[in-house]
């Protein structure tokens, strides 16, 4: 058996139950469940004998023996129960739910599909595989909005080629959403062929994922769990619920990064007498350069907060933060100055489930001051993918080989033998760089920059197809409307002050 046909083993059963109103989230997170208390069933057997780690009232034997009403029961007081435990188990369950209201249906779910699978058998990157299948499949489903929390796996694995990373490192992601980018550095940890110490310290203490969403951080843990991180320990718990803004919690070798889009921070008000109105949240901390309400800026000042000394970042983020003026000014000369922004990688238009955004990689590493005083950055390499590249989410999807002139052009083991593809000889070179005394001169230190000749602009027999004309346009006009949104919501609460 192979991922692809485990994923539509499983997702087979999904349809059954779309019929009672269960989404494709819903069924993924019962899947989650019922999956995790099996697993554990499995490991108290030979060949692991290990331990219990789910009390004898809520574990899987006692799920098989019952039918009807009383299995429905059972199976909610044992998520209520489990969701109270400390560690792995605690993450998973928290706040958990049975959204399975048929009692017949459960059973099938129980006997059928999980029971007569053994899971702990199977190889970790198989069932590992299957469950990162689910969750694209997850993400795909437009009417749950669970594609804001999945970054497309070939972005992924090109940005962590780039990040030379090494055995032993602490890996963070602030903003962890399914695990994406914590996982494809574990993968390419373990491709350096790790002794015993380096693999348990890879499974339970490199990799930390923050995420402020109960149900998005259980997908990320079972994830992570699946892939063997975390697995033989429950009280390593590879991801932590809460919101990584609220303050630092620990340094780290390498932070990567697809914070959540969207240009603000709020809260929802509700007053006694019901009405409802949204309060901007601004972010004060003594470690930050600029208070602000805008959540990607605080995340890029987080990231370098973050970061141990000489450690490295790679960061998705919407273009705003490239241009934005007031405190995305203050951010981006501060790091411009404070540590190294080696390079920006322009991302297209179509790559991300949420429409409308325009968004680039930014990376950096952190630095001491100079004696000098002067900016710890001195050239910034550019890379546009995005002028004349049209990709879609389903007829152009970004493959990992769009990703492999960007990742030959980085010199990971030797930047300072980088050079420049553009040029007279080369116009439609898509690598240049900027001296940063010629960035920090720029208005608002901007760095929204684009060298090449869109080749749509000049004449009709260069256009796209009128799928990706579409898809192009209904991105611009979501940006547009987002942003209007947020105006209006600006505007509303000035008015109210």
């Amino acid at each position: 058996m192979n991922a692809s046909t485990l994923v539509q083993k499983l997702w087979n059963y999904c349809n059954i139950l779309r019929d009672d109103g269960l989404s494709y989230g819903d069924y993924v997170e019962q899947l989650t469940f019922l999956l995790f208390l099996k697993m554990a069933d499995e490991k108290t057997k030979p060949p692991f004998n290990q331990k219990p780690i789910v009390d004898a009232p809520w574990h899987w034997p006692e799920l098989l023996k019952l039918d009807a009403d009383p299995l429905e029961m059972h199976y909610r007081h044992t998520l209520e129960a489990l969701g109270k435990a400390d560690g792995v188990i605690g993450v998973i369950f928290r706040k958990a739910q049975n959204k399975i209201q048929d009692p017949a249906k459960l059973k099938r779910l129980i006997v059928d599909l999980i029971d007569k699978e053994d899971w702990s058998a199977l190889d970790t990157d198989l069932k590992g595989d299957a469950y990162e299948g689910l969750l694209q499949k997850n993400a795909e489903d437009v009417k749950g909005g669970a594609g804001q929390y999945f970054t497309p796996r070939a972005l992924i694995q090109g940005i962590v080629e780039v990040m030379n990373l090494k055995l032993g490192e602490t890996i963070c992601d602030p903003a962890c959403g399914t695990a994406g980018f914590l996982l494809a550095a574990h993968t390419e940890l373990r491709k350096q062929g790790p002794s015993k110490a380096q693999l348990k310290h890879l499974n339970t203490q490199a990799l930390t994922g923050v995420e402020l969403v109960d149900s998005v951080a259980r997908l990320a843990c079972m994830n992570l769990v699946l892939h063997g991180v975390g697995a033989d320990d429950t009280a390593v718990v590879p991801v932590q619920v809460r919101d990584a803004l609220s303050g630092k919690h620990g340094e780290y070798d390498v932070i990567l990064a697809n914070p959540p889009f969207g240009k603000k921070s709020s809260v929802t008000i509700t007053s006694d007498e019901g009405d409802v109105s949204r309060e901007t949240l601004t972010i004060h901390r003594d470690d930050f350069w600029a208070t602000t309400s805008n959540k990607q800026l605080n995340f890029v000042q987080h990231i370098f907060s973050s970061l141990k000394m000489h450690g490295r970042a790679a960061v998705v983020l919407p273009d705003n933060v490239l241009f934005e003026g007031g405190a995305g000014e203050t951010v981006r000369r501060e790091l411009l100055k404070q540590s190294e922004l080696h390079t920006i990688l322009r991302l297209p238009t179509g790559l991300f489930y949420a429409q409308g955004v325009k968004a680039n990689v930014l990376f950096f590493d952190r630095k001491p001051p100079r004696p000098d005083g002067q900016p710890n950055t001195e050239r910034v390499w550019f890379y546009d993918l995005r002028t004349n590249q049209h990709f879609t989410l389903k007829t152009r999807p970004l493959q990992h080989a769009d990703m492999n002139e960007f990742v030959r052009l980085y010199r990971a083991d030797n930047r300072l033998t980088r050079a420049d593809t553009f040029g007279e000889n080369n116009p439609q070179g898509r690598w240049r760089s900027y001296g940063a005394d010629e960035l920090l001169a720029r208005d608002k230190a901007s760095l929204d920059l684009f060298w090449l000749k869109d080749d749509s602009l000049s004449g009709s027999d260069n256009l796209p197809a009128p799928e990706l004309i579409a898809a192009e346009i209904i991105d611009d006009l979501q940006a547009a409307l987002d942003q209007l949104k947020e105006l209006e919501s600006d505007l509303h609460l000035r008015t109210n002050f």
